[in-house]
């Protein structure tokens, strides 16, 4: 077993916003897109929070007084404190969402639940991993969350609930914005007119994500912006020209006068009051399109106080027109720019619902990489920067979920209400993992983490015990998207892990492939098999299946296993790891391409080619390095320039072309190599020793090339064993196996073609 070499490919770079260092007038220009994509649903909620608090009317004048409160209090605790400046600093390198959390955790305890990690996958440079002092709190959680698979299984869970309210909040946000909005504008309208101006809106907006967050955000920036500048100016009017005392809502008293007065009635607007903070959640999944200080910056200048003075001049003028609550905003509008006003709010009203999903591409992405999601085809609508996505399936699925719960509820408070549950669970699954990552990212003192959880969980708590109220009057459709995308992810999950358990209990033994001879028992015909395999170590099931049952095998034979880590990238130049298996003349070896869960295989990638570069660059490395160090670890080549790389790649009889320092890092040491002109006289006697051998078995590598490339891909069916439970046997051999079906192939993903893929089948039962 011989060393692993980490190769830089390819000369194009995207980047994460977090790697990036912006200059002030690039930063604005972020804050400025972020207004159209992150805080359109946040900005139009002013159209319906004063209408769904007191659906049945205003009783006392200290009620708007008391629901004003408790709307600048949420905004302040909820968005602002604990989003903008506390949960976005959370992100993973720029990412964020809950499996950005999730990862965050995976990276700094043992909790992720597919055992494929390798102690040189900790040696990337994106892989951040710190170390606790054996007495500490945080190295106390680390121990009690990795001590029981239970506990794993539990923290899965809660960022799989997470993950599906915020698909919820996909499919509710446009229905909310679309039929909301048209029926604040037209009051009068019916119903099925409504809906059937809602199913177009949808269809258009649905219709317009392929062309991606950059250019969607210009389109929607200027009338989001236009819509803040709007609401603000109007509510400073309000407020000097019906009551400027409803200031006096900044004082907390009234929040308690408002719950005494009011007790459970008062109690359960609080899910009215709520959608005053609904597109929140959506702001921290949303980074992977924008940086972190451009969404802080577009949040503290525009959005924050435009929102103050929008619900203060609506509570100024409701003090003047309590039976105006229906149509409060509308109302409020002076009549010189009402037209104006009106148009703006419709246009706001539709393009409010681009934050969901927009957060819905970037988290379902994550769960992909991550082993949570169906394969789904990917398109990457940036060419410079990782987080900007489009995922087509997602986006109509999306789009007809959104139509169907437009249709189905009558009633926009019903659709409210729906929406105030999802989010309040995100709120609440975000908190929980905020305080994992504050003991065991950030090692706060117990007592700031103490501090965070309990006023967060106050908060939440109470918007949640509201909402429950209202669960038979709509707030049960998130819990059944969520539900069902619940089932979809578990039952994905669980199928991928007792696959890769499979794998990994039948792999073959060393022993028995060095007792089949060079030969391996057959006839070694003219070519490269490349047989993939969820493996990153050993020699697969499928292959000691494939030569038993087939006369002849490749003369090179290469496992190819694809891995994501949880990272949000992997460097290009740490990318491909590779080894021999055997001795020289078996001619196998393994190559592992890592990826992090925002890379993409994109169909213009030539794979094939970059695992051939890498295989060849190993071969003229191991020549060189000879005699200098043998592990049966796997060593990672690394902190080369790209410069380096090629001349390695494009000389065919040296061992290098470069003077560049080159260095070969294994896993328990740093080796330094130099280039041959600076190399002592023992290594390079040895590199001119192995130089006729390396010639050989490079020459020998690109006629096999020549003679034609193999792809072999495994197709393991998993079927539920004869005793298993029902509820198993559903799973396993309906759901699994339906969403096997149709998800994407790995020969897809690869772009193999056709006429190079050989699928060998076998079945297992679990």
């Amino acid at each position: 077993m011989k060393k692993l070499a980490g190769l830089e490919i390819c000369t194009e770079k995207r980047y994460s916003f977090d790697s990036l260092k912006f200059s002030s007038l690039l930063l604005l220009r972020f804050a400025f897109q972020s207004l159209g994509v992150v805080y359109g649903d946040l900005g139009t909620s002013p159209l319906y929070v004063f209408y769904n608090t007191f659906p049945h009317g205003i009783d006392d004048p200290e009620d708007i007084i008391g629901a004003l409160s408790l709307i600048i209090y949420s905004l302040t605790l909820i968005p602002l404190l604990k989003y903008v400046f506390i949960v976005c600093r959370a992100n993973d390198s720029g990412q964020g969402g809950t499996f950005a959390l999730y990862s965050l955790l995976c990276r700094h305890a043992k909790v992720i639940t597919i055992p494929n990690q390798h102690r040189t996958d900790e040696e990337l440079t994106t892989y951040s991993r710190s170390t606790f002092h054996e007495k500490s709190f945080a190295a106390k959680t680390k121990r009690w969350l990795e001590h029981q698979t239970f506990r794993k299984n539990a923290l899965l869970m809660l960022v799989l609930v997470g993950t599906c309210m915020v698909i919820g909040d996909g499919i509710l946000t446009p229905a909310i914005s679309a039929s909301g909005g048209i029926k604040v504008d037209h009051p009068h309208m019916s119903n099925g007119v409504v809906v059937l101006v809602a199913v177009v809106i949808l269809v258009g907006l649905f219709s317009l994500q392929h062309y991606g967050t950059d250019r969607v955000g210009w389109l929607f920036a200027p009338i989001v912006l236009l819509w803040f500048l709007l609401i603000g100016g109007i509510g400073m009017l309000n407020i000097w020209k019906y009551d400027s005392s409803v200031l006096k809502a900044f004082s907390p008293v009234y929040i308690y006068r408002y719950f005494r007065r009011g007790g459970r009635d008062g109690w359960t607007s609080l899910g009215g009051i709520m959608l005053s903070i609904t597109g929140t959640e959506a702001l921290f999944a949303d980074l992977a399109h924008f940086p972190v200080s451009a969404i802080q910056i577009a949040f503290t200048v525009v959005v924050f106080p435009c929102l103050l003075l929008a619900y203060s001049g609506q509570a100024a003028y409701l003090m003047n027109h309590q039976d105006h609550v229906v149509d409060a905003f509308y109302r409020s509008i002076p009549d010189s720019i009402y037209w104006p006003v009106f148009i703006v709010a419709t246009a706001a009203a539709i393009v409010a619902s681009q934050a969901t999903i927009s957060a819905t591409f970037s988290i379902i992405k994550q769960a992909l990489a991550l082993g949570c999601f169906p394969r789904v085809k990917v398109v990457h609508t940036s060419k410079k920067f990782l987080g900007q996505i489009y995922i087509p399936d997602i986006n109509w699925i999306l789009m007809i979920l959104c139509i169907a719960v437009t249709a189905g509820f009558k009633n926009q408070s019903q659709i409210g209400n729906a929406y105030g549950t999802a989010v309040v669970i995100v709120m609440l699954a975000t908190t929980l993992l905020m305080t994992l990552i504050m003991i065991l990212v950030w090692r706060c003192h117990w007592i700031l983490v103490l501090i965070f959880t309990a006023l967060s969980l106050v908060v939440e708590c109470t918007y949640f015990s509201a909402v429950l109220f209202k669960v038979d009057q709509g707030g049960w459709v998130p819990l059944v998207i969520a539900a069902a995308f619940l089932v979809i992810m578990y039952v994905w999950h669980y199928g991928t892990v007792k696959r890769y358990e499979f794998e990994m209990h039948s792999k073959v033994s060393m022993a028995w492939i060095l007792g089949l001879g060079p030969s391996l028992g057959l006839v070694r015909v003219p070519g490269i098999g490349l047989v993939y395999t969820e493996l990153a170590s050993g020699v697969p099931h499928i292959f000691s299946h494939f030569i038993t049952n087939l006369p002849a095998i490749h003369s090179v034979v290469v496992f190819v296993c694809v891995k994501y880590l949880p990272v949000y990238t992997v460097p290009e130049e740490e990318r491909f790891l590779v080894k021999r298996i055997g001795p020289k003349n078996f001619h196998m070896f393994r190559c592992v391409a890592r990826y992090g869960y925002k890379d993409l295989h994109k169909k213009d990638e030539n794979f094939e080619k970059k695992l051939f570069d890498s295989l060849f660059l190993f071969v003229r490395l191991e020549a060189m390095m000879e005699g200098c160090s043998d592990s049966d670890e796997y060593s990672l080549y690394g902190q080369q320039t790209l410069q380096s790389t090629d001349g390695l790649l494009n000389n065919n009889g040296n061992s290098t072309s470069s003077n560049q320092d080159l260095t070969m890092s294994s896993v328990d040491s740093i080796v330094p190599v130099k280039s041959p002109l600076h190399v002592n006289s023992t290594v390079m006697s040895s590199s001119q020793m192995s130089s006729h051998t390396e010639t050989d078995e490079l020459e020998f590598l690109n006629s096999c090339r020549d003679a034609g490339v193999v792809h072999i891909l495994g197709n393991t069916v998993v079927r539920a064993s004869r005793g298993s439970k029902f509820y198993k046997k559903i799973a396993i051999d309906y759901i699994y196996a339906f969403l096997r079906k149709i998800c994407r192939e790995n020969s897809v993903i690869f772009n193999v073609p056709h006429e190079s893929l050989l699928n060998v089948g076998q079945i297992f039962y679990v």
